[in-house]
């Protein structure tokens, strides 16, 4: 039995600083963490008796449901702190509230805050491995670990690819840790939307910009498409959601000018009629459930390689 080689970090906090190595061991091990995640019996021992704990002070239904059955499966205890009814509602502060898990003996927090470098901070300040399950604008790492994971599954390698991300640019997480990702893989990542939701600068991160998404997809071998984050917006971004469907929602029409072998990613949840159309999120080119599921093996192998897991040979 002999202990498995980590991540060079204790924590992952995102994808910009993490090491192509470390990004390609992660895919890798994900392969292994699959079948066992489609055996008749999913669990297997690795993270016996680790303590792990959710902190979420945004709501999420995928994320932290998909760390919590991943952590699971590897035998390890799980415990989630609902924020709205825990010490943060008396004043307690971030640090406060993690040293205190720190003192029960938790041996990694999964964070997700309304606030960037959140999961940055707790790093910093606990011993424990802390992994970003999403901070502000800045990065969803594990998010963006699926979605490629899912491309590798469907179309091998990633390199040379082109991946058109489309939608609200802005305010994505999602996007930021796919690019940093793919760019690592050596894909051709361009980004759609109204120039209304698309970051200053974003070229400078070696993405193309365009605002025409007839065009781009005509030759794209993926589409990941961005939810509209209205609860993020301050309003007045574009004009209505009938008019961004026209220009830029995913169609069963707009998808009959791309390759027939597209593939169309979501990271959930859908506004159907808006970003996508529900006959394309029910339809033959999407993979969305295949990103829920590829979520929990994606996990597991973080997991396994932040806590030092042991595969029983």
């Amino acid at each position: 039995m002999n202990k498995v080689k980590g991540l060079i970090s204790k924590d992952l906090l995102g994808l910009r600083e993490l090491p192509e190595s470390d990004l390609n061991l992660i895919l890798k091990t994900a392969t292994s963490m699959k079948e066992i995640f489609m055996r008749p019996i999913r669990r297997v021992p690795p993270l016996l008796a680790k303590n792990i704990i959710t902190l979420f002070y945004e709501p999420s239904t995928r994320t932290r449901t998909s760390f919590h059955m991943a952590a699971k499966m590897l035998s390890a205890n799980t415990t989630n702190i609902a924020v709205s009814s825990s010490s943060v509602k008396k004043g307690e502060t971030l640090i406060d509230t993690v040293k205190n898990l720190e003192a029960m003996g938790v041996d990694a927090i999964i964070i997700r805050h309304k606030m960037a470098g959140a999961a940055r901070l707790v790093a910093e300040n606990i011993k424990g491995s802390v992994i970003n399950a999403g901070d502000g604008f800045n990065e969803h790492p594990t998010q963006a670990l699926l979605d490629i994971f899912t491309m590798q599954e469907k179309k091998g390698e990633i390199e040379g690819k082109k991946v058109v991300i489309v939608g609200d640019i802005l305010h994505s997480r999602v996007a930021r840790s796919n690019i940093w990702g793919l760019k690592k893989l050596g894909a051709k990542v361009t980004v759609v939307g109204p120039p209304t939701l698309m970051p200053k600068d974003i070229e400078k991160l070696g993405v193309h910009v365009s605002y025409n998404i007839d065009k781009e997809i005509k030759d794209a071998d993926f589409v990941n498409v961005l939810r509209i984050q209205l609860e993020r917006q301050e309003g007045g971004l574009f004009p209505s959601l009938e008019e961004y469907h026209k220009l830029f929602g995913i169609t069963s029409a707009r998808l009959k000018k791309a390759k027939k072998d597209i593939i169309v990613m979501h990271p959930g949840p859908l506004n159907r009629g808006v970003e996508i159309s529900s006959e394309v999120a029910d339809g033959p080119y999407n993979v969305i459930l295949d990103q829920v599921t590829n979520g929990v093996a994606v996990r597991m192998a973080i997991l396994f390689l932040l806590l030092g897991g042991k595969f029983r040979r």
